[in-house]
């Protein structure tokens, strides 16, 4: 891994096999690079985070009415407590803002105590629970939904 800073930009198509490697790396049930192609295709704010040429981060955000909803985010294990999710999240939220969004939403795995605790530091409150939203090893498991007011 290389000092430079890390650069943000917009997701492009460019980016979809290495996006969809990273998020394979992540995920026990990944997003596919279908997945992310149809997101960049219905308009969602999608963003990646690189240092140096190594593609270390994203985001997808869809935007309906006055919402946003984060749909998926990522950070490659090496370069995680770095603050990289943090920043990624930090301008998924001032991007909505500046969109017209006045809530923030996302869902996460009931199971997953490290990126509850990450989204409560944020201000995201828990509004309610979606049974068996995703698929896990044995059956579903629940989601919590979180969402934060922006205004």
């Amino acid at each position: 891994m290389s000092h430079e800073p890390p650069v943000f930009q917009p997701m492009t198509a460019d980016d979809l096999a290495a996006v969809s490697a990273l998020e394979a790396s992540l995920q026990a049930f990944p997003w596919s690079q279908e997945n992310f192609a149809d997101s960049l295709a219905q308009g969602h704010v999608a963003e990646v985070c690189r240092i140096g040429d190594e593609l270390i981060g994203f985001s997808v955000v869809m935007a309906v009415l006055d919402e946003a909803h984060l749909l998926d985010i990522g950070v490659a294990r090496v370069c995680q407590g770095q603050g990289l999710g943090t920043r990624l999240l930090q301008r998924a939220i001032e991007r909505a803002r500046s969109d017209g969004a006045t809530r923030f939403l996302l869902e996460v795995r009931a199971a997953n105590d490290a990126a509850i605790a990450f989204y409560r530091r944020f201000g995201f409150s828990q509004i309610g629970l979606r049974r068996g939203y995703y698929p896990a090893t044995i059956g579903r498991e629940d989601a919590l939904v979180f969402d934060k007011d922006l205004r």
